[in-house]
Order: structure tokens, then sequence, then C-alpha cells
């Protein structure tokens, strides 16, 4: 374990250094997500400006579910994102090879290669969203609900990440996989909107199968929603992201056998 902090800390600093090379770069996209989540509010702001509530939902609480998923989405985007997003090409190009000759684990090397600062910047964004929306409400949540909740996000992480990885893998059958990792990238999305507006029988899917809705709603709930019962929420989520972690883990070890490396 050692170890892999010693790399990972290396690969961090060396993502840092690239990225501080192009502040430019560095502060355009930073604003582009800025402005992307600005519109968000502003659209949930229309839709309430008709109605009071969208089904248990209030103003507040969606803004709040909002800056929620934006803080989930933006660390996953820092953290694993672009890497994930690029193993498609490594496969292509066969630059897998020098990963996988690596004395570490493959899926950590092929995830933990670059770094996003501006993303860690917007996720910030997101959590100022998020205290506003407490303030606004007039709650204050007890040390436990933090907790749940941080944990809670975490683990809406690791729903995205296991998704991506999984989609990612597919590349070592039909070699561009692009369209795949990036569509998902872009369904992520509903994860912002509050289930009440889903059909049950889509819930169930994309709550348990493909457990995206739960990402963003059950973290929100812990911290405003729970009425002091967060137990079968967090049990939720904890099973759902084991179960999808646990099979991309299992697929990408499959894809593996599959890989024909750059020189045979």
């Amino acid at each position: 374990m050692r170890r892999y902090i010693e790399i990972y800390s290396i690969m961090l600093r060396n993502s840092l250094i690239r990225e501080l090379s192009f502040k430019a770069n560095f502060l355009l996209w930073m604003i582009v997500e800025v402005l992307w989540f600005c519109g968000q509010i502003v659209f949930f702001s229309i839709i309430f400006g008709n109605v009071d509530r969208i089904g248990d939902w209030t103003k507040w609480e969606v803004v709040l579910l909002v800056g929620t998923h934006q803080m989930i989405a933006q660390l996953f985007q820092a953290f694993f994102f672009v890497n994930v997003a690029n193993i498609p090409e490594l496969v292509r190009t066969g630059k897998l090879d020098s990963l996988l000759v690596l004395p570490i684990d493959s899926q950590f090397a092929v995830s933990t290669k670059q770094f996003g600062l501006d993303s860690i910047v917007n996720a910030g964004l997101g959590g100022a969203v998020v205290c506003i929306s407490l303030s606004r409400l007039g709650v204050v949540p007890n040390p436990i609900s933090i907790l749940l909740y941080i944990t809670a996000l975490g683990f809406g992480i690791a729903v995205h990440y296991s998704i991506m990885l999984g989609l990612a893998a597919v590349s070592f059958w039909i070699v561009r996989a692009q369209g795949l990792v990036y569509g998902y990238f872009n369904f992520l999305n509903i994860a912002r909107y509050p289930d009440a507006i889903f059909p049950r029988l889509f819930r169930i899917i994309f709550g348990w199968i493909i457990p995206v809705v739960i990402i963003a709603n059950i973290p929100a709930r812990l911290l405003i929603k729970s009425f002091g019962q967060p137990l079968p929420l967090m049990v939720h989520l904890v099973v759902a992201s084991t179960v999808v972690f646990w099979l991309s883990r299992v697929f990408w070890r499959f894809a593996l056998q599959h890989y024909s490396s750059a020189s045979s």
C-alpha cells in the first residue's frame, strides 16, 4: 500500500506541473465548467418559477442536489475521467504495453496517470452551493449526517468510475470505444435530476442495475431528507456501488486476457 501511495504522489505532482504549465487552458476550462454549472442552476430556477415542488423536492433542495452532483462529477473528472477515457487510445496504439509491464496493478496504472486541478476548483463551487442551500433551507446537519454525506460522495464517484471503466474495457474487442465512454459521460447528467421525476421502472433499473440515479440523490437525501433513518439509503448506495465496482474489476481482468499487445 505504501508503494502505491508513493507512486500516486509522483503521478499527482507530475500532473500538477503539467496543468500549471498551460495556465490559459486551465483558466478557460474552469470558466467553461463554471458557466455550465450556473446554467443548470438557472434551468431549475426557471422550472421553479412555475411550480412549487418536483415530487417531494423543493427549490433549494433541488439546488442542493445539483451542487452535490457537481461535486461528484467534478471529483470524478479530476481523478479518473481523463485516464479512463484514454484507455481505448492506449489499446489502439499499443501504448498500454508500457503500463502492463510496470510492477503495479494494471487497473491502478491506467486509472491514476493524470489529474485535473481545474475540476477540484469546480467541485469546491458545488460545495459552496450545497452550503448556501442548507442555509436557505434552515438546515444544520449533525456530524453523523455530514459524515454519511461525505462517504456517500465517495461511493458515487466509485459508481461513475466503475461504469466508465467497464465501457472503456470494451475497446479490447472493438478498439475504438470513445463513443461509449463519452456517451456515458453525457448520460451521467441524469444524476442531477430529482429521482421523483422518473418512472418507477426507470428508478429500479438505474437505481440498482446501472445505479446512476442514486449517485447524487442518495447523498442529498442523507443530508436533508433521511428523516432520521439514513440506514436504508446508505445500504442501497453501498450495495449497488460495491456490486458495480466488483463487476468492473472482474470485467477488466477478463478484458486483459483478450488484449493483443503491440508486439504480437
